[in-house]
């Protein structure tokens, strides 16, 4: 059988390195808010090129905690609009809601699925006042122009880095092209820890001081709350984790790419379309990190069962659109046409750093061996 992913293929890579770590960790005797988490932030700072780093208890906090600190600092406020893409990981409309703010959803490029800058454009009103853009599937937004709306309107940009660990944008990296940014590191990301785990990025000083005091109950001082704070803090165990995997990182990236040129080049069928173009070659695809390679077709349910009869196994990344999901039934008569062909369309192969190549040729000849190609 092909995994969609082996994570327990993908972390005995480092097992020695994890062990030790993790052992550092337990010998220390201290568990929070210690060296691991100092040496960290510091680190992933640096990859991605950014002054700050606040490690936080996962992906959906990191948005929330900087929406949270930029209505402390008086840049929001509730009732204000966010634009955010009306197609991606529900996470991205939640920590909008959290926080006492409107998501107003967003069509994305139905060539690459991430938002549209003149869709961005196009639903600006007097009430909004920030752009949540996502780096879908491990592809960087277009930020340059995304960055220039929000200059014209004077609009605060957050990046939902949460699958893009590592991507680029010429020498600058995820997480450092808006004026913050939430990251992941669930187990199946790019850059997973063995548990729940996020972080902040920003260059904002004040910003970052704020997220961390809001991420530890409110708090700079001992039992001195400044904030109506929350528990958010990435603990020292999944530091250590992660501060292992961060320097296999680009090592895996580039795993991703030549797997994803290898489905480009070999998966040859009328009904299955592409992420990227068929002559793609690793090298120039340095933005992409490749999270995930989604195909798409109107066959979809069909050819995943197809895929599932071969021992292929494949996820749909999202079958349900936000403006459908129960948590926003307030939304349930929207029609967002691309969202919902996305939803039905949509079909993730499996892709990850641990593939071998008799994988890849299974999933390749699982492909196109689909009827009605």
């Amino acid at each position: 059988m092909v995994a969609f992913l082996d994570l327990k293929k993908l972390n005995a890579s480092y097992r020695d390195e994890l062990v030790a770590a993790a052992s550092r960790v337990i010998d220390s005797g201290w568990y929070i808010l210690g060296a691991e988490l100092d040496a960290f932030e510091s680190e992933f700072a640096s990859y991605c090129g950014v002054e700050h780093c606040v490690g936080v208890g996962n992906g959906l906090d990191a948005l929330a905690l900087v929406l949270k600190a930029w209505k402390a600092m008086g840049r929001l406020e509730d009732g204000d609009e966010v634009i955010v893409p009306s197609h991606t990981y529900i996470a991205t409309c939640l920590a909008v809601t959290e926080c006492g703010l409107k998501p107003v959803l967003v069509e994305p490029d139905p060539g690459t699925f991430n938002i549209c800058p003149r869709n961005i454009e196009a639903a600006i009103t007097a009430k909004t006042r920030a752009i949540v853009p996502v780096h879908l599937y491990g592809q960087l937004a277009p930020m340059d122009e995304i960055m220039a709306i929000a200059g014209k309107h004077d609009l605060l940009v957050l990046e939902d880095a949460a699958q893009s660990h590592g991507a680029r944008l010429g020498e600058r990296r995820a997480g450092s092209l808006g004026h913050a940014a939430g990251f992941s590191f669930y187990p199946g990301k790019n850059l997973g820890a063995l548990g729940d785990a996020g972080a902040v990025t920003t260059n904002d000083a004040e910003l970052a001081r704020i997220v961390r005091a809001i991420g530890n109950y409110g708090s700079e001082r001992k039992y001195e709350n400044a904030y109506p704070g929350v528990n958010s803090r990435l603990d020292e165990i999944q530091a250590a984790m992660l501060r292992v995997k961060l320097r296999h990182l680009d090592d895996e990236a580039d795993r991703r790419r030549r797997v994803a040129c290898a489905y480009a080049v070999g998966i040859d069928h009328p009904r299955i379309g592409l992420p990227i173009a068929k002559d793609s070659e690793p090298a120039s695809l340095p933005a992409h990190v490749f999270h995930l390679f989604v195909v798409r077709t109107p066959q979809r349910d069909e050819l995943q069962a197809h895929f599932a009869e071969r021992g292929v196994q494949t996820l749909i990344h999202y079958p349900i659109p936000m403006h459908k999901q129960g948590a926003y039934a307030a939304w349930n008569e929207t029609t967002l046409p691309l969202a919902e062909a996305l939803a039905a369309e949509v079909l993730s192969l499996p892709i990850s750093p641990v593939m071998s190549d008799a994988d890849v040729a299974a999933v390749i000849d699982a492909c196109n061996a689909f009827p009605g190609g």
